[in-house]
């Protein structure tokens, strides 16, 4: 299960943290202000996800690589097209002769199109990018445990949403039978993943085809988490949304606007709360979180703006 955090304060550009049961790694989506990430938390940082590079989204990278210099070992960054040579322009603004190379390798992938992603290699202490492949695929990032798939969305330049998956996991129930556990587990849950029904399997010396046990097994679904930054509300980018997020166990949404600042919310390509609560109804997402509200706005306000949002979702 994913347990995502906002590191940012209400107020703040947004940045949020999200870890795993039983995981090592952290993984940061977003890099605005974050008073509450820690050194540590960014230390232990195995990816980074950008939806784009406003400077709103992207004026805290300079603390991130600030505390991960020295850890000796590849860290994944994730966002849109041309996000390499702005990583690059960022770090190579510094002195780096007192860095030595293999302090860290940043692994850049791009996302070009919804099924093309191009990978770069950045390293200290010359920084010079290097072009590594480019591949066909819908999923950016992927862990033993879980994926990252991405859909593109339109906020007057590419703006990519990301979402988590963990892996099903197929579980055994051992009191439905009158067996004790062992490798012959392993072997059967293997056969079930790859829908092997006739494989003999020995349990306790006595030899049993598979689908004669597979009644003992569950599928326990993996969680999903959304992470949906601007965009512009409009039927294109919804369409998207409903398709690649439905029925998320949670979902972040950007906020930007209140109700009654519509028209500012078109004329600059980000979502309102209204609209922003409305989509998140209509994709079934379990938990609706509203992120990432205009600095215009006062504390007050915001809660107003919340509130909007949540009306909308119970609609």
């Amino acid at each position: 299960m994913f347990y995502p955090e906002v590191k940012s304060t209400i107020r703040e550009d947004i940045s949020i943290l999200l870890k795993l049961d039983n995981h090592p790694w952290n993984y940061i989506c977003e890099c605005g202000d974050a008073s509450n990430l820690t050194v540590r938390e960014v230390q232990n940082t195995n990816a980074i996800f950008i939806s784009h590079t406003h400077i709103d989204h992207f004026i805290n990278f300079d603390t991130i690589i600030r505390h991960q210099i020295g850890i000796q070992r590849r860290v994944t960054i994730c966002g849109p097209k041309n996000i390499a040579k702005q990583v690059q322009a960022r770090i190579k603004s510094y002195t780096w002769n007192l860095i030595k190379k293999g302090a860290i390798i940043y692994e850049i992938r791009e996302v070009l199109s919804n099924q093309e992603i191009k990978i770069y290699e950045l390293e200290p202490p010359v920084w010079e990018l290097k072009e590594i492949r480019t591949i066909k695929d819908s999923i950016i990032f992927k862990e033993k445990h879980f994926t990252v798939n991405y859909t593109i969305l339109d906020h007057k330049t590419p703006s990519i949403a990301y979402k988590f998956k963990e892996n099903d996991l197929v579980k055994i129930d051992l009191k439905e039978s009158d067996f004790k556990g062992g490798t012959w587990v392993k072997e059967l849950k293997n056969a079930f993943k790859n829908q092997m029904d006739d494989q003999i399997i020995t349990v306790e010396d006595k030899k049993v085809k598979a689908k004669e046990l597979f009644h003992l097994l569950h599928l326990k679904k993996g969680d999903t988490i959304g992470i949906i930054m601007d965009h512009l509300a409009c039927k294109q980018n919804h369409d998207k949304i409903r398709s690649h997020f439905f029925m998320c166990r949670k979902v972040f949404i950007e906020c930007f606007y209140k109700n009654e600042d519509r028209q500012q919310a078109e004329i600059n390509f980000h979502s309102y709360a209204d609209m922003s609560g409305k989509i998140m109804q209509e994709t079934e997402v379990k938990e609706a979180i509203p992120v990432h509200f205009s600095r215009k706005y006062n504390e007050y306000e915001i809660n107003e703006l919340i509130l909007e949002f949540e009306s909308a979702l119970k609609k």
